[in-house]
């Protein structure tokens, strides 16, 4: 093994760690964990940046798994925002450690519960999970948050934005014996550093200077579409796409892989999913059959298609958009490559335009939305019917704006608002912003009752007057 200054055999780290290390073939670490291993080691305070596939785990997980014992008790719990990236990072931990023989546990929600406590029940030195499902766990008294003496947020820039930081703040109140906390990105914008604040005790910045990521130069679209009517915008993306075309869809879980797969073969359209549940020479020959053109479309996880460099992918697809933004450049950085054409379409639900926001705002660029292609010369018939979906006139927060003819009634917006909650016997918590004129009011009405609450409406009228509701699209 290669010895230097910055070697991990300076480090002198346990020998199961270190065995698991050369065994990987690792001898120098990279920059990140260069720059924090040696202050985590050491009980410091850490805000470590950098990029997606720098050795982050790594980084935080070489001194968590060096300060444990094997005692059966919860020593460190790592946060993470999503049950895939919870499993990777577990995963890796657990190679990492060697034979230690400490007891990593995941803990997260969409699968048994019971299983997991009994897991956790059993005796558990490391949790790694998602803030909901710890939440769950410490509540029904199967995780003791009091033994815990170390905190690691993975990704921590989503961690502490307004959508998780409630949990986290939760859990983050019961470690009360914490001695340590180590917080882990890619990015930081400045309102996660002053939310960080919260978390921390004269913490060490370190920042890897990798962290400039290539954003290829493609066409890159959106569209607003809801769940319902993906397959439809799919089918229209891949019957104009042309028959020297390849393309990749990507999702998010494997689940969805297959039934993506499965639609599209109901409507004629070949493809071949690429998950992690398949053997690895399975995934060997999926790969080579997409390199050399027989396969056209591949489905795949952003797992499984690591290394997948196909010099003629056409097509990049996010059929649900990724949780982290760097991912997204890595996405559609698989096409266009070589000098050729490519694009890439981003399907983009109403709860998600936020997440296209982000990153345009983080790798400053500009991502229009558009309709999906329209139908090919001489094809009058869809690909895929498409279907009634609500969620594709609902804002971000789930509200259909609905436009309501007065016809000269007198009665205030308040009167209308009581009617139509009286008429539809719904609960006001439905009914959002209400805007007014003389002719005519539009009322925001939450998409689990709007196709209900127009139905009532349509059929009855309010003193003589029919207030004919209809659609504001957002």
């Amino acid at each position: 093994m290669t010895t230097s200054s910055t070697g991990f055999d300076k480090w002198d780290l346990e020998e199961p760690i270190s065995s698991a290390i050369r065994e990987r073939g690792w001898t120098e670490p990279t920059e990140i964990q260069v720059e924090s291993v040696p202050h985590a080691r050491k009980g410091r305070d850490i805000v470590g940046q950098a990029r997606t596939g720098s050795g982050k785990t790594a980084a935080f997980g070489i001194p968590i798994l060096e300060k444990c014992k094997v005692s059966g008790k919860i020593q460190a719990i790592i946060l993470c925002p999503t049950r895939e990236l919870a499993v990777q990072v577990s995963e890796e931990l657990s190679i990492l450690q060697g034979k230690k023989g400490l007891a990593i546990q995941t803990v997260y929600g969409g699968t048994d519960l019971e299983k997991q406590a009994k897991k956790l029940n059993e005796g558990t030195d490391i949790v790694v999970g998602t803030p909901g499902r710890v939440i769950d766990m410490s509540k029904r008294g199967h995780l003791n948050l009091e033994t815990v003496s170390l905190f690691c947020l993975d990704e921590a820039d989503r961690m502490l934005d307004m959508g998780f930081f409630p949990d986290v703040l939760w859990i983050f109140e019961k470690t009360v014996n914490r001695s340590q906390t180590l917080l882990f990105s890619a990015t930081f914008p400045e309102e996660v550093l002053d939310a960080a604040e919260e978390f921390l005790r004269d913490p060490v910045h370190v920042m890897s200077e990798d962290l400039v990521v290539e954003v290829p130069e493609i066409d890159q679209y959106a569209v607003r579409v809801g769940r319902a009517n993906k397959l439809w915008a799919l089918g229209r993306i891949i019957g104009n796409a042309g028959d020297d075309s390849q393309i990749l869809i990507f999702s998010n879980t494997k689940r969805m892989v297959d039934l993506i797969v499965e639609r599209l073969g109901k409507f004629r359209f070949n493809s071949v999913g690429l998950h992690g549940d398949m053997p690895q020479n399975k995934r060997e020959k999926i790969l080579n059959s997409f390199r050399d053109g027989s396969e056209k479309i591949v489905v795949a996880t952003d797992v499984a298609a690591r290394g997948l460099d196909v010099d003629g992918i056409t097509h990049v697809i996010n059929y649900d958009l990724p949780d982290d933004t760097e991912v997204y450049v890595h996405r559609i950085g698989r096409t266009g490559r070589m000098g050729r054409r490519g694009e890439s379409w981003s399907f983009v639900s109403g709860k998600e335009v936020q997440s296209i926001d982000r990153i345009c705002s983080t790798w400053g660029l500009t991502i229009p939305f558009v309709e999906p292609p329209s139908l090919p010369a001489g094809v009058e018939r869809d690909f895929v019917p498409r279907r009634d979906d609500w969620e594709e006139v609902s804002d971000a927060f789930g509200m259909v704006c609905v436009r309501m003819s007065l016809g000269g009634s007198e009665k205030t917006r308040r009167e209308i608002v009581d009617w139509i909650v009286s008429e539809a016997r719904i609960p006001e918590i439905a009914i959002g912003e209400t805007y007014m004129d003389s002719e005519s009011l539009i009322v925001e009405i939450h998409v689990e009752k709007v196709a209900y609450v127009i139905d009532v409406i349509k059929g009855r009228k309010m003193d003589g007057v029919s207030l004919n509701p209809e659609i504001v699209n957002a």
